[in-house]
């Protein structure tokens, strides 16, 4: 069974979409529980999965990541309040290029990270370039709480990231000698500097290295848990 299981995960990973990387991380969702099956469930699930053609067992889980995927753009609508108010909390937290916790200091993209993945256990990618390739791209006028916005600070584009928290304004960690803090979009920097936004429905452009460095990660964080 365990064969199958990674056998099954190695083929999904250059076909799903991020939704798969992020329903690894919840634990109280995992993906293959079978630990938690009573022995008689195990015992039949043994005998479908020796019964069933390789192609439909395929298909049946990319079914099962394809309603994941619904559950997690309903979990990133439906708790967008709780994600504000836990980006909120940071707000004083210092920058620090290329630290990932509240406790050393966060830069732009591991801010962004760093809230998605403490409130929704959502893995999203370090950069913020790759972040940018996450979801599906939305207007100015279709911006709700929770999305994410761009900026091309560095005269590159998506080189910076935001959570927006309504009413023309989002949160970030700037730059270097600052901290996390709330902005006005209007503002005359931000504004002219805007470069989209994006909104996390459990779609992705990543590239097949780039998923394979979160499923990766997410193995690290799944050895790490079982460790504590």
């Amino acid at each position: 069974m365990m064969s199958f299981q990674k056998d099954l995960l190695s083929r999904l990973v250059k076909q799903m979409p991020l939704a798969l990387l992020t329903a690894l991380m919840l634990a109280a969702n995992p993906v293959m529980a079978v630990d938690a099956t009573p022995d008689a469930a195990k015992d039949a699930s043994v005998e479908v999965a020796k019964e069933t053609p390789k192609e439909s067992m395929f298909q049946a889980g990319k079914s099962y990541f394809a309603r994941v995927s619904d559950r997690l753009a309903d979990s990133v609508t439906g708790k967008s309040d709780e994600l504000i108010n836990r980006a909120m909390e940071v707000i004083g937290v210092r920058y620090r290029w290329d630290a990932e916790l509240p406790q050393s200091g966060l830069d732009g993209s591991s801010f962004v990270g760093y809230v998605f993945k403490d409130k929704l256990g959502f893995l999203l990618p370090r950069k913020s370039t790759q972040m940018s390739r996450v979801g599906k791209a939305i207007t100015r006028e279709e911006l709700q709480p929770g999305d994410l916005v761009f900026f091309n600070t560095m005269r590159l584009t998506f080189s910076h990231v935001g959570i927006y928290v309504g009413d023309n304004k989002f949160i970030h960690s700037p730059s270097k000698g600052t901290s996390v803090r709330v902005d006005d979009l209007g503002s005359l920097y931000w504004d002219k500097r805007f470069d989209g936004a994006r909104r996390l429905d459990g779609s992705d452009n990543l590239g097949d290295a780039e998923r394979q460095e979160l499923l990766n990660e997410v193995n690290k964080l799944k050895r790490k848990s079982r460790n504590l």
